[in-house]
């Protein structure tokens, strides 16, 4: 299995140094939870959630959908000083590079477990990655968290302090009502955390939910033209799952066919 994986690493490394140059029509960035709150149960549940919602059958027919690929880079984040890289820009075109990337994701060992909460700093990191991402059409932070920003400034701060120019940051929140203040989780993303044109907010019921609402969330992230449907046909909320759509900031044209909202 190792000869394996540093066999496919290797026929990767061309399609990595080629996302640093060629044009996509997304760069989509992972931010990944790994704060103190989040225990080593937990943590198994999220990295093993995220593996497999890449290459559940949907969200690759969704990365797969158009000729332009995707640009994906992935990290954990957690106190002020503490992001790491999990995966760096990489363009997906197959399932194969998919399935390279997940099985990077479940046998990385994990980063840092006893820092805070400094989400305004993981996005302030996010922001430095879409600066050196391959040229696409579109930018797109997605971050999942279990808890509020607990250490060092805001998510709106960091939306002041660092560009965000034409970048939509999406959230996916971890509703587990195990600490205090996650009963205002959904409200404070909702507020605080989602940011640009057509963002929304995915919701996971625990843990144990992880990689549904993540497999949601990335299969209306990377699918063609999901601003465009986002903005004047949002999807309908699943039964105690929901998923909140935030009205854009910036004015869009008009579809083809579509009403004014």
């Amino acid at each position: 299995m190792i000869k394996s994986l540093a066999a496919l690493a290797l026929s990767l490394a061309p399609l990595i140094a080629e996302a640093q140059t060629e044009g996509c029509r997304l760069a989509l960035v992972l931010a990944i939870d790994v704060s103190s709150s989040v225990d080593q149960g937990e943590y198994a549940l999220q990295s093993g959630g995220l593996a497999s919602a890449l290459i559940s059958p949907d969200v690759v027919r969704a990365f797969l959908a158009s000729p332009r690929p995707v640009a994906l880079a992935i990290f954990e984040w957690s106190g002020r000083y503490n992001q790491v890289m999990v995966q760096d820009w990489v363009m997906i075109r197959s399932r194969a590079h998919l399935l390279y990337v997940a099985e990077k994701v479940a046998r990385f060992e994990r980063s840092y477990d006893e820092f805070p909460t400094a989400m305004g700093y993981a996005l302030g990191h996010a922001a430095g990655l879409l600066e050196r991402a391959p040229a696409c059409d579109a930018k797109t932070i997605d971050i999942s968290g279990d808890g509020v920003t607990n250490e060092g400034f805001q998510p709106s701060d960091a939306y002041n302090a660092f560009n965000f120019e034409g970048v939509t940051v999406n959230g996916l929140v971890i509703n587990g009502a195990d600490h205090e203040g996650e009963t205002d989780l959904v409200p404070y993303y909702q507020k605080e955390v989602l940011h640009g044109a057509g963002a929304f907010l995915q919701v996971a019921q625990g843990f144990r939910d992880f990689e549904r609402a993540m497999a949601r969330k990335l299969e209306r992230e990377v699918a063609p033209g999901f601003f465009s449907q986002n903005q004047f046909q949002p999807s309908p909320k699943e039964k105690g799952a929901p998923s909140l759509v935030r009205p854009a900031r910036i004015a869009l044209p008009l579809i083809p066919g579509s009403a004014q909202p």
